[in-house]
């Protein structure tokens, strides 16, 4: 009798684990707070009014930074020269020296563009901590200033470079 009720008994077990108490269970359809977007909601980018204090600033600090520029350009024309004749020649020969007094100068040269440079930095990090929004003016002639300061500088890195 064993033996012949083990292949009803089996099914009917198997089965009644399929089998659930009825209840009220809880909805999988996305609740309401689910549907909240989270994103960061579209803001309106706020204009800068225009402002001729400001501007005339900007257009004295530009000026000085084109004329740091200009007269950097030609010291560097200068300087050039005076590397060119001295490249592969031996350390601490005087063409050699002489070329590292003109970079140290041209060195010199290069740091007139820095005070412009700064005063734009300083307009536009005072303009940001007032909470005022950009001012494309101001952000031009900063980049401008940037600019040519790299470029500055790897003038004089790359004449150093024909030094060595």
């Amino acid at each position: 009798m064993t033996r012949s009720a083990i292949p009803f008994v089996l099914p009917a077990a198997l089965l009644s684990a399929c089998a659930a108490p009825a209840g009220d269970y809880p909805s999988l359809l996305p609740r309401p707070i689910e549907k909240i977007s989270l994103a960061e909601p579209v803001r309106p980018v706020p204009v800068a009014t225009p402002d001729a204090a400001l501007d005339a600033k900007i257009a004295t600090l530009a000026r000085e930074v084109n004329g740091a520029k200009s007269a950097f350009d030609a010291a560097a024309a200068r300087v050039g020269k005076t590397v060119n004749a001295a490249a592969g020649t031996a350390e601490g020969s005087e063409r050699w020296l002489g070329a590292q007094v003109a970079l140290a100068e041209l060195d010199v040269a290069r740091t007139a563009i820095d005070v412009p440079l700064a005063e734009l930095e300083r307009l536009a990090i005072d303009r940001a901590a007032a909470g005022a929004p950009p001012y494309p003016a101001l952000d031009a002639a900063l980049a401008k200033a940037n600019a040519a300061s790299t470029e500055q500088r790897a003038t004089i890195a790359t004449l150093n470079a024909r030094l060595k």
